[in-house]
C-alpha cells in the first residue's frame, strides 16, 4: 500500500468513527436495566373458558335439574404476560389482552415474591390494563418517558417475561412511527426491531434513559414462533394518558358522535382520495341526530381544522370529553353550514 493509499485510508476511517458516534458506544446499557429491571414483573393468569353448552336445546327446568351434571365442561386456561410498577403503593401497567378476563392474576416480582393482583381498569380500543397488587412495603418502580421526542433509529430497550422465562432485556431501535395494524382505529403504535416474544406482552419499553416510551403489545410472526425483528409499542403518550384515566376512574370516557362513516373519494374511475369525511348514517338516538347531522353531509372540519379521513373524525371527536361541544363544518347540496354538536358519552366497540 502506498503512503498516499495509507493515509487516504486512515482519513476513511477516522470520517466513519466521527461520523457514527451512537454506534461507538462503549459504556452498555449495564447501568439502566440495573435500575428499571425491578419494576418489570411476570404475570400469570387463569381464565375459565366454557365450553358448548349441551343443555342449551333442553326446557329450563330440565337445564336446571341437570346443571350441575356440566360443570366439567368449563375448561380452566393459563396464561402468562409482563408489566411494570409505575407507583411504589403496586400499581402496575400491562396489556388488556394479557388480563382483561383473568380470573385469577398472579404477579412476580424480580425478587421472587408472588402476590395476587386485581384487576383496577382496562380500556379494550388500547390495549392498555391497570392492575394492583398489595406488597406490604414500598416497591421499586419507574417513570413515564415522552415517546413524541422518540425518531426513527433511536435506541429502545424492550423488557419482560418472554415464553415464560423470567426477566430479561432486549436491545434495540425504534423501526417506524404511526403505524396501524388494524386492531382498532386508535392504532398508533411505535414499530420496534427489539426481540418482543410471546410473554413479553404488556412489558416497558425503555428510552436509552430508562424511562417508558411506550408499552409492548403485538408482533409480526409469519410462522407464530416469535419474533421476527416486527414488534409494536403502545407510545407512551397514549398508554400514559389512558393509564391514567383507568387509575382515576376504572375506565376510559371518549367522545361520541353516533354515526357510520366513511372516506370521501372522487366518483371518477381512478377513486381519488378527497379532504372530507362521509356521512353514512346517523344514530336515531345519538348527539348527531340531535344536532341535525343527516346521511349524505360530508363533514369538512372539527372546531377549525380540516379532516381528510375518517379515521380524523373520530379520533378528533374520541378526545372531546363527552358533554362538550364541537363545532362541524358540514357541506350539504353544494352548501355550506356550520353545526353545534354536544358530544355524547362513547358505547364499547362503536365506531362512530
Amino acid at each position: 500500500m502506498s503512503a498516499m493509499s495509507r493515509r487516504q485510508f486512515a482519513a476513511i476511517a477516522i470520517a466513519a468513527l466521527v461520523a457514527a458516534p451512537a454506534l461507538a458506544r462503549t459504556d452498555g446499557f449495564a447501568p439502566v436495566v440495573k435500575r428499571v429491571l425491578p419494576a418489570v414483573v411476570n404475570i400469570g393468569i387463569t381464565e375459565t373458558v366454557a365450553g358448548a353448552d349441551p343443555l342449551a336445546d333442553m326446557p329450563p327446568e330440565i337445564r336446571r335439574q341437570l346443571r350441575n351434571r356440566f360443570k366439567r365442561n368449563q375448561q380452566v386456561v393459563q396464561g402468562a404476560g409482563s408489566g411494570f410498577i409505575i407507583d411504589p403503593t403496586g400499581f402496575i401497567v400491562t396489556n388488556n389482552h394479557v388480563v382483561g378476563q383473568a380470573d385469577r392474576i398472579l404477579v412476580s416480582l424480580s425478587d421472587g415474591t408472588e402476590l395476587p393482583a386485581k384487576l383496577i381498569g382496562a380500556d379494550e380500543l388500547t390495549d392498555i390494563a391497570i392492575i394492583k397488587v398489595d406488597a406490604g412495603r414500598p416497591l421499586p418502580s419507574v417513570a413515564w418517558g415522552d415517546s413524541d421526542v422518540m425518531e426513527v433509529g433511536d435506541w429502545i430497550l424492550a423488557a419482560g417475561n418472554p415464553f415464560g422465562l423470567g426477566g430479561s432485556v432486549t436491545l434495540g431501535i425504534v423501526s417506524a412511527r404511526g403505524r396501524d395494524i388494524g386492531a382498532s382505529v386508535f392504532d398508533d403504535y411505535l414499530q420496534v426491531d427489539a426481540s418482543i416474544n410471546p410473554g413479553n406482552s404488556g412489558g416497558p419499553l425503555f428510552n436509552a434513559d430508562g424511562l417508558v416510551v411506550g408499552v409492548n403489545t403485538a408482533i409480526v410472526s409469519p410462522n407464530g414462533a416469535g419474533s421476527v425483528g416486527i414488534g409494536f409499542a403502545v407510545p407512551s403518550a397514549v398508554a400514559s394518558r389512558i393509564a391514567n384515566e383507568l387509575l382515576t376512574k376504572g375506565r376510559v370516557d371518549r367522545g361520541w358522535l353516533g354515526v357510520s362513516v366513511a372516506d370521501l373519494v372522487s366518483a371518477d374511475a381512478q377513486r381519488r382520495h378527497l379532504p372530507g369525511v362521509v356521512i353514512a348514517a346517523v344514530d336515531k338516538l345519538g348527539p348527531a341526530s340531535k344536532a341535525g347531522l343527516k346521511p349524505g353531509d360530508v363533514v369538512l372540519a372539527l372546531n377549525g381544522q380540516m379532516l381528510d379521513t375518517s379515521r380524523e373524525l373520530i379520533r378528533s371527536v374520541a378526545g372531546v370529553t363527552p358533554g362538550g361541544s364541537v363545532r362541524l363544518l358540514v357541506r350539504r347540496q353544494g352548501r355550506e353550514i356550520e353545526l353545534p354538536v354536544v358530544v355524547g358519552r362513547r358505547p364499547a366497540n362503536d365506531q362512530g
